[in-house]
């Protein structure tokens, strides 16, 4: 299954240890979907959450306005639902309840028949301490790697 995405959260990495990964669908207009497509759009300080109705709602992430929409152009930063199953929203509303954990959009990306997905990362919070040691163990890998690429050549 080819997969393209659009737009990636690095940051959410960085900053939480992702327990569990969800895939939700998105409810888009016709402009943000083809602003999607050109890749027009930011997950940095998205979230995600679900209201009193059991709606999935994301908010604060940015797709950009589609520069040739004539009729009615999308609000960047507007709340979108997300579609999941029902059963996921309630094991969701469980596990948030729990303290310290929130649910995050990790990526936004297009599944082989055009529709668009967004990944969303069960997360917690990683402390200043952890983000060290998770930045030591990158370069002392990316340091072996140059190293063995050295030993080859």
């Amino acid at each position: 299954m080819a997969i393209k995405i659009v737009a990636k959260n690095k940051k959410a990495f960085h900053d939480y240890h992702i327990d569990a990964t969800y895939e939700a669908g998105m409810v888009l207009s016709g402009p943000e979907v083809k602003s999607l497509r050109a890749g027009k759009a930011n997950l940095r300080d998205g979230y995600v959450k679900i209201d009193s109705r059991g709606e999935v709602m994301l908010y604060n992430v940015h797709i950009s306005m589609y520069s040739f929409a004539t009729q009615n152009p999308n609000e960047p930063l507007r709340v979108r639902k997300l579609l999941l199953h029902h059963r996921e929203i309630k094991k969701l509303i469980g596990k948030l309840n729990e303290k310290g954990l929130a649910l995050i959009p990790l990526k936004i990306y297009f599944i082989e028949n055009g529709k668009a997905k967004i990944e969303l990362g069960l997360a917690r919070g990683k402390r200043e301490y952890d983000k060290r040691a998770t930045l030591k163990e990158q370069q002392s890998k990316r340091e072996i790697q140059r190293e063995m690429r050295h030993d080859k050549v």
